[in-house]
């Protein structure tokens, strides 16, 4: 004969699982599918939209400051390191918000829906720790510390109330980067090893890690933090590396051992964010595979409306990749190729608008995010911004 105490405890149990359940639905749904509020952006040249502008000399402004910088989308120069927009760019006009104004140097900006801290040439190790193995760069001394500790001071400004920041926080897209492809570019320069850079992807690597623990401690919840670029197919790197060794190459003339390098360091970055996935399961860290949404088009250039040369710079002299060290676009008597669309570089080290727009498409409407977003809850209005599924919209919208 059954116990009478049992049917009251089945229905506690069945209330306990139904509420566990229901607390577990609504929390994938709100780590998964989030609206956005804003987005906060930390990186370097691939994600600054006029920060170091904003931190120069007027007397000894970068060469980003000069034409033919901007021309394509804001007609004159912005900051940015392209012809037009960049990734950063795309994702904001996906989400229908304007273009994430720059922090530094910026004067009656209205950071209501974002703010944006990356710096040209920023690393995300300390200047003093490069230093001291002998890496000296006074390009900038913005690293992703330098930027968070902006962030962190601006807060008052930004949002006010301790409880009003956590609320911005928790509802922003945090962009973490790209960050860390300058501390190997100046590893690189100086004329070290390969195994002595792969000495640097931990610290690198952990000191990203530790800029997204302090930010989720501080309330953020969705994370996009993007790999490296295959640095074997940069104009800079074919050039610095050039070698009459077609075995150095692969079938698209990216030079394998760097490629090998780049895809060393997302691998790392991938597992590290494993980790905090594990330890935050509330927190949605997505990886933005920017190796592998690159890559494609220098492997299939003319499927994406780009010309047979997809290793050649837009705007650059001389060489066999249009680069020469020491003649930077923006200079005098650097000039640009008439149609930057049709190309997949722009200066040597950073890509042209098209590129960029594809990238962003790739990593918004997938394959190239891990894992993907899930826009379910967004408007249809919002969800059409980023027009996703043919190359004729991305090429020429």
């Amino acid at each position: 004969m059954a116990s009478p105490c049992c049917p009251p405890l089945m229905k506690k149990l069945m209330i306990f699982f139904l509420s566990t359940l229901l607390l577990t639905t609504i929390v994938n749904s709100e780590t998964q599918c989030r609206r956005f509020k804003s987005i906060i952006s930390f990186g370097d040249s691939i994600a600054d939209t006029g920060n170091l502008l904003g931190l120069s000399d007027p007397n000894h402004l970068p060469h980003v400051a000069f034409p033919p910088y901007g021309e394509t989308f804001f007609q004159h120069p912005t900051g940015r390191f392209s012809n037009g927009r960049l990734i950063i760019d795309f994702i904001a006009e996906f989400l229908g918000f304007p273009l994430v104004p720059p922090f530094y140097g910026s004067q009656n900006a209205h950071f209501e829906k974002g703010v944006n801290f990356a710096v040209g040439g920023a690393t995300a190790l300390e200047r003093s720790f490069l230093e001291e193995r002998g890496i000296h760069f006074s390009y900038t001394n913005v690293s992703l510390g330098v930027q968070l500790k902006s962030f962190k001071d601006a807060l008052p400004k930004l949002c006010g109330s301790p409880s009003d920041c956590r609320e911005m926080i928790k509802n922003a897209l945090i962009l973490m980067g790209e960050i860390g492809g300058n501390d190997y570019n100046y590893v690189f320069f100086v004329g070290k090893t390969i195994e002595e850079v792969r000495e640097f992807v931990p610290l690198v690597i952990s000191t990203i890690s530790s800029a997204i623990t302090e930010l989720i401690g501080m309330g953020g919840r969705t994370f996009l933090v993007p790999g490296e670029f295959p640095i074997g197919c940069s104009v800079t790197y074919l050039t610095l590396y050039q070698t009459s060794n077609k075995e150095e190459y692969d079938p698209s003339g990216c030079l394998k051992w760097l490629n090998k390098f780049a895809k060393y360091h997302s691998d790392q970055l991938q597992a590290e964010l494993n980790k905090l996935r594990e330890l935050y399961p509330h927190v949605n860290i997505i990886y933005a595979d920017y190796y592998n949404a690159l890559l494609r088009l220098f492997q299939e250039p003319g499927n994406f409306g780009f010309i047979d040369r997809p290793l050649h710079a837009c705007c650059g002299f001389g060489g066999p990749y249009n680069f020469t060290f020491g003649r930077k676009c923006g200079f005098k008597g650097v000039e640009s190729c008439s149609d930057p669309s049709k190309y997949i570089c722009w200066d040597g080290v950073h890509m042209t608008e098209a590129t960029y727009r594809l990238m962003a498409e790739g990593i918004l409407k997938g394959p190239y995010a891990i894992p993907p977003f899930d826009w379910s809850c967004l408007s249809s209005k919002i969800k059409n911004n980023g027009s996703s599924d043919t190359k004729y919209s991305l090429m020429y919208h």
